[in-house]
This record gives C-alpha cells, sequence and structure tokens, in this order.
C-alpha cells in the first residue's frame, strides 16, 4: 500500500469460491438464538480461564429485566489477563457475510470499581493459516460504559492489521477512524468513504450498562456497517459504513463469539487509569444474538 495517508484501495480483488465455499456443510444457517434453555443449539461455552462454575449460564433469568432470561457470564476476579482468558461463547458453525446482531448489557461496576479493567467483546473471529485472521467487533471497557470501539483485525500473526474506531456515542463524538499495523507501528488517519459518517448524533445519557441495547453489524464483499438502535426511536443508527477499499474488510469463514475478560494493559479513552483486576465477579447478560447469512454468493 503506497499511499496509506488516505488507505483508499481499488476493488478489484476476485475472491475464490473455492476457498470461501468448501466444507459448505460446516456453515450456520440463519438462527436467533434467545439463550432462553439451559443449553444452546447455536454456542458451546469456552472457559480459557480457571473455569469455575459461576462464569457462565445458559437460560438463567435476568436480574435486571423481568420476564427475560438470558446468557449470563461472570467473570473471575482470578482470571489472568488477557482476551480470551475469561468466559467465552463460540459459534458451534462457521458463519460467514450477512447481517449480526445482539441485545446486551454490560455490567454497571463505576459505583463499586471505576478504575476497572475489563472487557466485553460482541464479534467473529477464526484464524486460517492461509488467508490469516477473519474479525469483526464491538468491544465496551466497563470503565466508560458511553464509549464503543469497532473494527476489524486482518492479516497473519507477528503482522496484523486493523482498521478502527472508537466513539463516544452519549456525546456523539467520533475519537478516532484509522487504519494500523502492529509490526511496523504505521497508524494512520481513515478519511472518504472509509470514514462515513464523519459524524453521528449524540444518543444523550447513552450507558451501555444502563440496559439492554442493540449491537449489530452488516459483513459484505465490499463493505461493513456498524450499528446500533436507538432507544426510543426505535431506528438505526450507523456506527460506521466503512466501504471504498477492501483494506480491513475479511474474507474468510469466522465464528460467531462473545466474550468478558480482563485487560491490564487497554485503557478507556476517558480513564488512563482503567487497568485494575475485577474485584468481583461482575456480570454481563445478552439476550439474545442473531445471524441471517447473505444469500448471494460471491
Amino acid at each position: 500500500m503506497k499511499n496509506l495517508r488516505y488507505c483508499i484501495i481499488p476493488i478489484f480483488l476476485l475472491i475464490s469460491e473455492s476457498v470461501i465455499y468448501s466444507q459448505q456443510n460446516d456453515y450456520h444457517k440463519s438462527f436467533t438464538e434467545n439463550f432462553r434453555k439451559p443449553v444452546s443449539r447455536n454456542f458451546e461455552p469456552h472457559t480459557w480461564g480457571r473455569s469455575a462454575d459461576f462464569i457462565w449460564a445458559f437460560g438463567v433469568h435476568s436480574a435486571t429485566e423481568r420476564r427475560t432470561k438470558v446468557l449470563s457470564f461472570r467473570i473471575d476476579p482470578e482470571d489472568a489477563p488477557g482476551a480470551g482468558l475469561g468466559p467465552e461463547i463460540v459459534s458451534r458453525k462457521f458463519t460467514y457475510y450477512g447481517t449480526y446482531s445482539a441485545r446486551i448489557k454490560i455490567p454497571d461496576v463505576r459505583a463499586v470499581q471505576p478504575d476497572v479493567g475489563a472487557v466485553v467483546g460482541y464479534f467473529t473471529y477464526n484464524t486460517d493459516t492461509v488467508a490469516g485472521l477473519s474479525e469483526i467487533d464491538f468491544e465496551w471497557l466497563l470503565a466508560d460504559p458511553s464509549i464503543i470501539y469497532i473494527g476489524t483485525w486482518t492479516g497473519w500473526r507477528g503482522d496484523l492489521r486493523r482498521i478502527g474506531r472508537t466513539i463516544n456515542v452519549a456525546e456523539g463524538l467520533i475519537y478516532s477512524t484509522s487504519y494500523s499495523e502492529k509490526k511496523s507501528g504505521l497508524r494512520v488517519p481513515l478519511t472518504g468513504l472509509q470514514c462515513m459518517p464523519e459524524t453521528i448524533p449524540a444518543i444523550k445519557g447513552y450507558d451501555a450498562s444502563s440496559g439492554f441495547f442493540t449491537y449489530g453489524f452488516d459483513w459484505h464483499p465490499d463493505r461493513i456497517r456498524w450499528w446500533m438502535i436507538r432507544p426510543g426511536k426505535a431506528d438505526t443508527l450507523i456506527l460506521w459504513d466503512y466501504r471504498g477499499s477492501l483494506t480491513g474488510i475479511p474474507h474468510n469463514r469466522t465464528r460467531y463469539r462473545l466474550n468478558f475478560w480482563y485487560t491490564d494493559n487497554w485503557w478507556v479513552e476517558t480513564n488512563p487509569k482503567s487497568v485494575q483486576r475485577p474485584l468481583h465477579p461482575y456480570e454481563l447478560e445478552t439476550d439474545r444474538m442473531t445471524y441471517k447469512p447473505l444469500k448471494r454468493k460471491y
């Protein structure tokens, strides 16, 4: 990429249908997982940490919303720091281009531990030795639930690339929209079609820990659109409509996931002290996760 200042790459790549659509039977069809039962048809739990018996449960009553059953994740204060070392669910089969959405309430911990270092991740993730990493994500740091981190990871181990946007939804403030490379240390702002919309309206009082909100993304071969349902109006607020380049768009199959973990080296935009080990088993509640594959085959 010679012109990374603008990071615009013409859409000319041909995606190999033989690679993408091999093993058709291993792919999920459309589903909505409501987590009403003690087992899941579409997800299985992974407990990479200490595997304490309280860290996940399907089909339990929400502590915050009557008549709602949820997937409950509780972070273990004894877990080591690191992505994936807390409770996680992973789709039983692969997913691919399509529409993903979830109804999530992150924990409210600010009155108890305002400098906590804890992350909720709603995302896709899979690594392939040939095609590399395929990840699309939403993330929240509990220390400031007005901020959402969205983006993708692509590339290979040791040379990962990120397109990302950080938004204070309550203030309608976009902190950054950028492309970065781990190996080279390069980081450049994105502009033009890769930075749309350039502004977003504020959702006054938005707080991801105050109740359930619906978040989603539409993944296409040449475009990814992150969005949320605007509370009170029930319309779609576009957080980022990334297009105009193939840079950063995954083109290989993935797994659909949700996790909750401790970080000691990533602090929220508004609080550089927010890397403390969680002191209590804070609870994440997820009411629904859906997937609808793209009909067209590329």
